[in-house]
């Protein structure tokens, strides 16, 4: 690297050293920011010579990314974003943190893919789905396909990995010239009923849709999940043993060893390092106190909610809801999820927005207490499991609680 990239690079690592050291956080932004304060195209720097994956969508990003890079371990040392620090800045500071590495792998924040894609000239990009999110910072989930999709026009080398589920995801990449479809279910359909690229409903039977006035479709994936495996282009089925649950996440197994394939992985060495992600910046963590075990899981638009209903137990639920800059200010998104499913089981809420979502459970006809703290959380519930699903700032703020745990 040039001499200003080298000093920006260590400077970087020492800021986010650093921050650490004192308890500020994980390090994952400050170190990228000063970085580029330093060389703005210090990431270019940082990516040239790696072999690189981006992983990009609404929901799943980090964990796809975990597992991805756990697959992609097979090969080597990867180096990757894993507390979903997902701009610029979090993939410079990670860069610059794993030193030289053959191959690094990396969650993209939506808004960010096509300056992400430019800057490190990635071999692979995994489309995960799109869905509304941060309503008062994101854009309509078309215009960020229309984005997707001439991002990727501008790059037609690149591998594309794409759901074949999601309408927004194949119309974005149906134009590249090299794409591996996988299929990992879909089942938040409300942001994709009419085509992006004509305007017709799309009509949807079965595990098919497609447009009712123009050719786009469903395409036929080469990676499809069955039961709890995934069935790769040859045809073999292999089993995914995962620690972290919900049927969302054999999907993101499916995404991940599609994308090693990509990098030469053979499904039958990568299918077994899954199984070593067993939390992911705290996501599906557990944690024992004062005789309660407890469970976190990040919820932040309603296509999330669902899968995350998907995966708790019938236990005391806490549910932690803020309104802060990286959740999105506007809450009206919570009348968009269905909270029947806690009906019969304590609920808790908390929360800068708690009061909002009291309407929500109300309207939904599920019964809850309120609770100023999480602390006061845990006292009001038995011993045994407590399930905490929580968006994103709320999340941190348990999470910090719960001494940052990973």
């Amino acid at each position: 690297m040039p001499l200003r990239a080298k000093v920006a690079s260590s400077v970087s690592r020492t800021a986010a050293a650093l921050s650490r050291a004192a308890g500020r956080g994980d390090g994952s932004v400050i170190g990228g920011w000063i970085g580029l304060k330093i060389d703005p195209d210090l990431l270019a720097h940082l990516a040239n010579g790696r072999a690189i994956a981006l992983v990009s969508g609404t929901n799943g990003k980090t964990t796809t990314t975990r597992l991805t890079a756990a697959a992609v371990g097979v090969l080597g040392n990867v180096a990757t974003n894993s507390f979903g620090a997902n701009m610029p800045t979090g993939h410079t500071s990670a860069l610059a943190k794993a030193g030289h590495t053959p191959y690094a792998v990396l969650e993209v924040d939506e808004h960010y893919l096509a300056q992400v894609i430019a800057a490190t000239t990635p071999r692979v990009v995994a489309l995960l789905n799109l869905s509304r999110d941060q309503l008062d910072r994101a854009k309509e989930v078309a215009m960020m396909a229309d984005l997707w999709r001439t991002a990727l026009a501008n790059h037609p080398d690149i591998l594309v990995v794409a759901n074949a589920d999601d309408p927004m995801v194949v119309y974005a990449a149906v134009a590249s010239p090299r794409v591996t479809w996988f299929s990992a279910g879909q089942r938040w359909h409300d942001d994709s009923w009419v085509c992006p690229q004509c305007g017709a409903p799309i009509e949807r039977q079965a595990d098919q849709w497609w447009c009712v006035n123009c050719p786009l479709r469903r395409p036929m994936p080469q990676w499809t999940v069955e039961d709890d495996g995934v069935i790769d282009p040859r045809g073999a089925w292999h089993k995914v043993n995962l620690q972290i649950p919900g049927k969302v996440n054999v999907g993101n197994a499916a995404t991940a060893l599609a994308v090693a394939a990509q990098f030469g992985v053979r499904p039958t060495d990568a299918v077994g390092r899954l199984s070593t992600v067993t939390s992911v910046a705290g996501r599906y963590a557990q944690v024992m106190r004062d005789g309660r075990n407890i469970r976190l899981l990040l919820a932040k638009n309603p296509a999330s909610w669902l899968e995350a209903f998907d995966m708790v137990d019938h236990a005391p639920t806490l549910l932690s809801i803020n309104a802060r800059d990286p959740d999105g200010l506007d809450t009206s998104w919570l009348f968009d999820v269905d909270f029947s499913p806690l009906r019969g089981r304590q609920v808790l809420i908390t929360g800068d927005r708690a009061y909002d979502l009291a309407v929500r459970l109300e309207v939904n006809d599920v019964p809850f207490r309120h609770v100023l703290s999480f602390d006061e959380a845990v006292t009001s519930v038995p011993p045994g499991r407590l399930e905490v699903i929580a968006n994103y700032t709320a999340f941190q703020d348990i999470r910090a609680e719960l001494d940052r745990v990973n």
